[in-house]
């Protein structure tokens, strides 16, 4: 009989074969990007010290001491809820630690046995993991693909949910609301949208693409993720108070989870105040994706270049097909002093390997255009 240890090293051996094996890297000192900081909030020494400031007001905040039903709920934690209710125009909030749990929770208690669920087939893994837990039905749709999404909407039975991203995190492109939201009603599905990479770059103070689009009234739940664009920790579903009710009851990721400390609660709160008198800050991020764009479609043409996801969002993706190819090109980049990090088969399609590149406010000019002749050069 094999022992464990063997079974599990003969996994590992077979992704260093295939070229897909992930390991810890730390990259200090080179020109970001990769992380999903594109507002540069994470790195922020003014809102550092807002940050500390305030803490100043609550006293100890470095730990929580347990789940919201026992003794992790504080008057903060309710306060920043009502907050973001507010920001998000929407009845509710209810905090998680991640979008990954808060996506679990809802997936995995909504939906019933006899309901449908239908996503993107380019969601996020822990949309297709709540969805697994869930004892309902579930089909993938082909990516943007309203049509395929429609053929999907004719099998389903109960009450039936899409889920969708606004900006989707491996090709950078943009959910069609409009037309989405019209095809919901068409079937009478409640939507579901994951803005973890529109929040804090898209809409007022950072509201996400749904409210930029006036068309929050149309969904059934928003899971608004602040790790990535508003630079801080944490998540919320927000939608009715009825939703938010049925989770604290149901939500097992929410139920049985050690609460936010009261310094994520204080830090989140004033990243949103902080890009509400910066509200330029997603203006200036805007002007370096059209300065990639221009400059990469001008020096790489698709018939003798790189082949450049289409993509208006700070996540920039050039196909690389092949796991070894993709990371030699991601290698030397970093050799010349920029941190791209490369995208490996399976966590996207076999031959759509590629450099996932993300802009930032703080990416200069001259880094931008360094990086695209950079990585022109290594053709």
């Amino acid at each position: 009989m094999i022992g464990i240890n063997t079974k599990l090293a003969n996994k590992l051996n077979q992704r260093i074969a295939d070229g897909s094996l992930r390991t810890l890297k730390n990259h200090d000192g080179l020109v970001d990007f990769c992380s999903n900081d594109y507002l540069g909030l994470a790195s922020s020494t003014v809102l550092e010290k807002a940050i500390a400031k305030e803490v100043t007001n609550y006293g100890p905040v470095h730990g929580a001491t347990g789940s919201r039903l026992l003794s992790g709920n504080t008057l903060l934690a309710e306060e920043v809820e009502q907050y973001l209710s507010r920001l998000f125009m929407s009845e509710g909030a209810l905090l998680f630690n991640s979008g990954y749990s808060a996506n679990l929770a809802l997936l995995s208690s909504i939906p019933q046995k006899g309901d449908t669920i239908v996503y993107d087939q380019l969601a996020h893994a822990c949309i297709k993991d709540g969805a697994r837990l869930s004892p309902a039905k579930r089909y993938s749709f082909l990516h943007n693909d309203l049509k395929d999404l429609e053929g999907k909407l004719k099998k389903a039975e109960g009450n039936i949910f899409i889920i969708v991203e606004s900006v989707y995190s491996m090709d950078g492109d943009i959910c069609p609301l409009h037309d989405l939201v019209i095809l919901a009603q068409r079937y009478s599905a409640a939507l579901i949208i994951d803005e973890a990479h529109s929040t804090g770059v898209y809409g007022p103070q950072g509201a996400g693409m749904v409210i930029a689009e006036g068309l929050a009234e149309h969904f059934f739940a928003r899971i608004h993720t602040f790790g990535k664009g508003m630079g801080v920790h944490g998540a919320a579903i927000v939608g009715s108070t009825t939703l938010l009710q049925y989770m604290v009851n149901f939500a097992r990721p929410f139920i049985y989870t050690t609460a936010m400390p009261s310094h994520g609660l204080i830090a989140l709160r004033a990243a949103f105040d902080h890009l509400g008198d910066n509200q330029q800050l997603q203006q200036e991020l805007t002007e370096k994706i059209s300065l990639f764009q221009n400059y990469f479609e001008e020096y790489s043409p698709p018939q003798n270049g790189y082949l450049r996801v289409p993509s208006d969002s700070p996540i920039q993706a050039i196909l690389i097909p092949g796991n070894e190819r993709v990371k030699v090109v991601s290698r030397q980049l970093m050799e010349q002093g920029y941190d791209v990090r490369p995208i490996l088969s399976p966590t996207v399609k076999k031959g759509e390997e590629r450099l996932r590149v993300c802009l930032h406010t703080y990416n200069s000019d001259s880094e931008i255009k360094g990086l695209i002749a950079t990585l022109l050069s290594l053709q």
